[in-house]
């Protein structure tokens, strides 16, 4: 059962996250406008669309900013309590520290919580019309920087893979085209093509520069033509994904996803798999920053809240840094992604626990 002192503290936890975040999102929109406003009036981007956009640009930028916000309001608070001497009246009066860290836990485990609910279904729609929106009005490529188009390799059955080594969204072209057809371990037959491209009105492929070689016991069988339509089983806007797809799917739908693109033999399955491990490490971020930031702000320093503030700072971009960086790393290196991706919460719970034990002393 809580405590006035409990409801007392955890009030503040909650209450300073949530100022937080209402004063910071509007400074974002803000720098986010001044350096959009050109793009915008020169793409003539409808007021609906703008309008739309920088509503889920609010949960977009609560999301990616959440450990610095959660970091510095618990600082904010607990600097506080230490200056008014509240923490050492609390502590005088026989509760334990680690009894006092208990209404925080309470506030991290709500927070953490509210970033779950929001990695799961919120931020997956909010990353999407973000992103759909950069690429559609504010970036030069536009929709041709929104797909991994070169070297597409994929799985599209049991037994059938395809490669292209370009594609054109915008003329529905792809070049270098390869089929391979497998009967158990044995090729039974390719198609390559110089280019091949598809055809909307007739539901069709038209290959250009057409080769089919049939596998035979003894000898093999070449067709050829310069041009040819067929029909396949695939969609090539299916086999070049946003590159940023992973961000933009709820959590049953990225595992489905994940389990499809691991057959195809997709190149960036790290990626993917980054997206979903964060999904977890966030919310776990949460306890650790939380008994790190009532660790550093529970003592009364010299410098007052501006020292407290200053160390609370460092730490926090510290975080995000260290994030970052792993995340690129689990994206481009041979590390496994989901070690990349628990590293800093990794290091940074180390150092939660070193900083708690000096504040008990």
């Amino acid at each position: 059962m809580l405590t006035i002192i409990d409801k007392y503290i955890l009030k503040r936890y909650l209450a300073t996250f949530s100022v937080m975040l209402l004063l910071f999102i509007p400074i974002g929109i803000v720098i986010d406008v001044s350096e959009k406003v050109n793009k915008m009036i020169e793409n003539k981007v409808p007021f609906a669309e703008i309008a739309n956009y920088y509503f889920y640009f609010t949960i977009h930028f609560a999301n990616f900013l959440f450990p610095i916000f959660l970091f510095l309001s618990i600082i904010w608070f607990t600097s506080k309590l230490a200056n008014n001497t509240e923490i050492i009246a609390i502590l005088s009066s026989g509760i334990s520290f680690s009894r006092f860290l208990r209404p925080y836990i309470i506030g991290a485990s709500i927070v953490s919580i509210g970033a779950l609910i929001m990695g799961f279904f919120l931020a997956p729609k909010a990353n999407d019309v973000y992103n759909n929106f950069r690429y559609t009005y504010l970036i030069g490529g536009g929709k041709e920087e929104m797909r991994d188009n070169s070297n597409v390799f994929r799985q599209i059955s049991d037994d059938e893979f395809i490669y292209v080594s370009n594609f054109n969204m915008i003329s529905k072209t792809a070049f270098n085209f390869s089929l391979e057809k497998f009967k158990g371990d044995q090729l039974d037959y390719k198609i390559t093509a110089n280019r091949i491209k598809w055809n909307p009105e007739r539901k069709n492929y038209t290959l250009f520069g057409y080769t089919k070689r049939t596998v035979g016991d003894l000898n093999d069988i070449i067709e050829r033509a310069d041009k040819r339509e067929a029909k396949f089983k695939f969609d090539l806007d299916d086999l070049t994904p946003t590159v940023y797809v992973a961000e933009t799917l709820s959590y049953g739908d990225l595992i489905h996803f994940i389990d499809r693109e691991r057959k195809r033999g997709n190149a960036n399955i790290n990626v993917y798999l980054t997206v979903l491990y964060k999904k977890y490490s966030v919310p776990v971020s949460a306890f650790i920053l939380t008994i790190i930031a009532v660790a550093v702000s529970s003592m009364k320093r010299r410098g007052g809240m501006g020292t407290n503030l200053a160390i609370g700072i460092l730490l926090a971009f510290a975080f995000v840094f260290f994030d970052k960086i792993f995340g690129v790393m689990a994206e481009k290196s041979s590390i496994p992604p989901i070690l990349a991706v628990w590293i800093p919460n990794i290091v940074f719970g180390i150092l939660a626990v070193y900083l708690l034990r000096n504040a008990k002393r």
